[in-house]
């Protein structure tokens, strides 16, 4: 499917990443005392951030932050509870470098790419920046709320009964969860004009829950057996994964 592409998106111009430069780091500078990065991933997040406005304007900046703040949300719902079971995020839940390149370097390089690509393919793009980081939304709600309230949990390769936290593990209340962070994404990415319509939205719900099941398959099958394999990669992956998923899907959409 081929749609013009959204009027909002900043011209590449020196002002305007200048002013996505400075905007970043003002807020950053002012944002630190907030429990919800180290002082490096601050830093991170301020490249990340100037990035985003740079490529998408405040619209996309805007969604990454959104994201930002509900996942630091839900991972601290029920959190003594999870740190006396050994389940907690480490650093009080704080996420650093790693973390925010783990779940958010493939949305950068559909940003980057939405800024030098040929306006046919910008709508597209779009959708797979959205489904990327709805998929790392599903992940963080499904494993946090999953580790806290899932009564029964399961190995998603065998359905055997597995502790929670365990990779690869599963429960009903957590995939409702990661249904629910995913569609709670999609809907923001609707509501900025990310997402050209509804039935994209859809998609890229759909599209999140399935990367964040195959985020699980991978936990079972691959990540005990190649130390290489740490968390924040297999979250890269996740999020690749759900950006080339919804780029399959969006030209089997129809035109709304």
């Amino acid at each position: 499917m081929s749609l013009p592409p959204p009027a909002w998106l900043p011209a590449q111009q020196p002002l305007t990443w200048l002013l996505a430069f400075g905007l970043n780091g003002g807020l950053i500078a002012l944002a630190q005392r907030l429990p919800l990065l180290t002082p490096a991933g601050w830093g991170h997040a301020a490249i990340l951030g100037t990035i985003l406005w740079g490529c998408l304007g405040p619209r996309g900046w805007l969604a990454v932050v959104a994201y930002l703040l509900l996942g630091s949300l839900v991972t601290k719902l029920g959190f003594r509870h999870k740190q006396a079971q050994g389940l907690a995020e480490a650093r009080g839940g704080r996420r650093g470098p790693e973390n925010v390149w783990g779940s958010a370097a493939t949305g950068a390089l559909l940003a980057l790419a939405t800024a030098l690509a040929p306006p046919p393919w910008r709508v597209a793009l779009l959708v797979a920046f959205v489904a990327s980081f709805a998929a790392k939304l599903a992940d963080t709600f499904g494993s946090e709320i999953g580790k806290r309230w899932g009564r029964h949990t399961w190995l998603i390769t065998t359905l055997r009964p597995v502790p929670p936290g365990s990779e690869g593990a599963i429960s009903l209340e957590g995939t409702l969860a990661s249904l629910g962070g995913s569609a709670l994404m999609a809907g923001l990415g609707l509501a900025l004009g990310l997402l050209p319509h509804g039935a994209a939205a859809w998609m890229v719900t759909l599209v999140g829950l399935v990367a964040t099941l195959l985020e699980s398959l991978i936990g079972a099958t691959a990540q005990g057996r190649f130390r290489w394999l740490s968390n924040e990669l297999v979250n890269g992956i996740q999020t690749a994964l759900a950006a080339v998923l919804a780029l399959l899907a969006w030209g089997w959409l129809p035109a709304a």
